[in-house]
């Protein structure tokens, strides 16, 4: 028998509150010694439909690395007319890096969910 969606998220949510209470990584990769995406300060969570840290200050030539850790698809677009960057739409786990070469406000969305909004501010 295959568990709908919403049956599967609340079970990995489950799962891994009870891991955080105990103790005990999540998966592999979160185990002792192991360095996670979101250990590096440009790393933008994407989680419970918000971008954390929502601005983000940084100096010119800066990698920023946005890593989707919500069970819904999303995605990291410019709010600038023309784009100036677009990320495909990134799963669970999927990540999307981009280097900012230039001084400015680079205001950003989720083009499937538009209320979810960042800046990076290059300095």
């Amino acid at each position: 028998m295959r568990l709908p969606s919403h049956a599967m998220r609340r079970f990995c949510a489950g799962f891994v509150t009870v891991c955080a209470v105990v103790g005990l990584p999540a998966s592999p990769a979160m185990s002792a010694g192991a360095t996670t995406a979101t250990s590096d300060p440009n790393t933008v969570r994407i989680d419970n439909f918000t971008f954390a840290p929502a601005t983000l200050t940084v100096p010119v030539g800066t990698k920023i690395t946005w890593v989707n850790r919500d069970n819904e698809p999303h995605t990291v677009t410019s709010q600038a007319n023309p784009r100036e960057f677009a990320s495909a739409a990134l799963d669970t786990g999927d990540t999307f890096v981009r280097t900012f070469d230039k001084p400015g406000t680079y205001a950003y969305y989720c083009a499937i969910h538009p209320h979810m909004t960042g800046v990076i501010v290059v300095k």
